[in-house]
C-alpha cells in the first residue's frame, strides 16, 4: 500500500489557519509568563526585554515550522531555556512536529523542553520556590501530554488521507473497468457482426459475378438473382448500420436483443449455403446436441461460416466438405475442407480478420482453431472443450 508522507497528510494552511495557531500560541504564553513577568520587570528588567524579544522570534519562527520542522521545534524549544513568553511557539512547534511521528525527533524535542523547563528553573527568576521534583513532574507531564496529542493530529491526518485516496482510487478503477467492459462489449459485438457482414457480402460478391459472365440465364433466373442480391444486401446494410451505432454510441446494448446462432442453427446455415448455389457435404456426428451449452454452439456455428465464407471467396464452384463430430467427453471437432485453387487468388477482398477473431475466440474458450493446406486441400480445423473455460476478468 501507498505510505503517504507528512506533506500529503497535513493539510496546507491558509492564513486563517495560520492566524488561529498563532492566537493560540500567544495565549499559551500570556497564561504562563505574567507572574514571571512582574517579577521580572521588578528585580531583573533586562530579563524581562531578553524573555519577551526571544519570544517574539520564537513566534516568528514558528511561521516556518511546516519548511523546517525539526529545527524550527529544536530553536523554540531550545529558547524556553531563557524565555517563558517562548512556551506559545514551542508547544505550537513542537506539536507539529509531532503530527510526522518521527519517534527519535519527537524524543529529542520532548527532551530538550523537559531540559529547558528546568533550566530557567535553575536560573532564580521562577517565582515559584517548590521542590524541583514537582516542576520536573509538571513538566515531565505536560510534555508527555503535548507530543502524543500531536502524533495523535498526525495519525488522524493520515487516516483520513488514507481513507480520501482509497476512496478516489475505487472510484477511478471502478470508472476504467466500467469503461473496460464497454470497450470489451462492443469490440465482441464488432467481431460478430464482422462475421455476418462477411457472409452476407459473399454471397453478393458470388452472385453478382455470376451475373456477369454466365450468358444462359433466363429472364426470370437473372431476375431472381438480382432479387437475392437486393434481399442481401438489405440485410447487410441493416447489420452494418447495427455495426456503426455500436461503436459510435459507448452506452449501446447492441446487439443483445438480438438472438445469437446456435448449434441448432448450422442446419439452415447450410441449407443458405446449397440455395445460394454452393455444393456442401455436410456430416454431423454430434451426441447429445440438445445439451451443447450456447457458447460452443455459437462458436462451432461461427468457425463453419467462416469456413464456408473463405471457401466461396477463395474457391467457388467446388465442393465443401463440413464435418462436425464430439461429445461431451470428447469436446466438439469442426472440420471444413475445399480443393485450393491452383492460382490461390481470390478477387473479393478481405482482410483476414475473420480467422484471427476466431483464433482467438476459440483459445478463450479453451480450444484451438488451425488453418492451412491437407495435401491439395486447404482445410479450417477446431476443437472446442463441450464446458468453455471462463472468461478471464477484464
Amino acid at each position: 500500500m501507498h505510505e503517504p508522507t507528512p506533506e500529503q497528510y497535513n493539510p496546507p494552511l491558509t492564513w486563517r489557519a495560520h492566524l488561529w495557531r498563532s492566537v493560540l500560541a500567544v495565549a499559551i504564553s500570556a497564561a504562563v509568563w505574567p507572574t514571571t513577568a512582574v517579577l521580572q520587570w521588578r528585580e531583573a528588567r533586562p530579563l524581562f526585554w531578553l524573555d519577551l524579544s526571544v519570544g517574539a522570534l520564537a513566534l516568528a519562527l514558528s511561521f516556518l515550522r511546516r519548511r523546517w520542522p525539526l529545527g524550527v521545534a529544536l530553536l523554540t524549544t531550545a529558547a524556553g531555556f531563557v524565555s517563558v513568553s517562548a512556551s506559545g511557539p514551542g508547544v505550537l512547534a513542537a506539536v507539529s512536529l509531532a503530527t510526522r511521528r518521527v519517534l527519535w525527533q519527537v524524543v529529542t524535542v520532548g527532551v530538550l523542553g523537559l531540559a529547558a523547563t528546568m533550566g530557567f528553573s535553575a536560573l532564580g527568576t521562577n517565582p515559584d520556590n517548590g521542590p524541583w521534583w514537582v516542576d520536573f513532574a509538571v513538566g515531565l507531564a505536560f510534555t508527555i501530554a503535548m507530543l502524543v496529542w500531536g502524533m495523535y493530529l498526525g495519525s488522524r491526518r493520515e487516516l483520513l488521507w488514507t481513507l480520501r485516496d482509497r476512496a478516489e482510487r475505487a472510484e477511478a478503477e471502478q470508472e476504467l473497468r466500467v469503461e473496460q467492459g464497454r470497450s470489451n462489449e462492443r469490440a465482441r459485438i464488432a467481431r460478430e457482426m464482422h462475421d455476418v457482414l462477411a457472409h452476407r457480402i459473399s454471397l453478393i460478391t458470388m452472385h453478382a459475378g455470376a451475373l456477369s459472365y454466365r450468358t444462359d440465364l433466363s429472364a426470370d433466373e437473372m431476375r431472381s438473382t438480382a432479387e437475392l442480391i437486393q434481399t442481401t444486401s438489405h440485410e447487410a446494410l441493416t447489420d452494418l448500420r447495427q455495426v456503426l451505432g455500436v461503436l459510435r454510441d459507448p452506452h449501446s446494448a447492441g446487439l443483445r436483443a438480438r438472438p445469437q446462432p446456435t448449434f441448432e442453427d448450422l442446419g439452415a446455415l447450410i441449407d443458405e449455403a446449397k440455395a445460394s448455389g454452393m455444393k456442401v457435404q455436410y456430416d454431423e456426428r454430434v451426441e447429445d446436441r440438445l445439451r451443447m451449452p450456447d457458447q460452443v454452439g455459437r462458436t462451432t456455428y461461427r468457425i463453419v461460416q467462416e469456413g464456408l465464407t473463405n471457401a466461396r471467396k477463395h474457391a467457388p464452384g467446388v465442393t465443401v466438405l463440413v464435418g462436425v463430430s464430439g461429445s461431451a467427453e470428447d469436446g466438439v471437432d469442426i472440420r471444413v475442407r475445399n480443393p485450393a485453387r491452383g492460382d490461390g487468388a481470390s478477387t473479393t477482398p478481405g482482410a483476414g480478420l475473420g480467422l484471427v477473431g476466431l483464433t482467438e475466440r476459440a483459445m478463450l474458450s479453451g480450444g484451438r482453431l488451425e488453418t492451412g493446406r491437407v495435401g491439395g486441400s486447404f482445410e479450417l480445423h477446431g476443437w472446442l472443450p463441450w464446458t468453455p473455460s471462463p472468461a478471464p476478468a477484464p
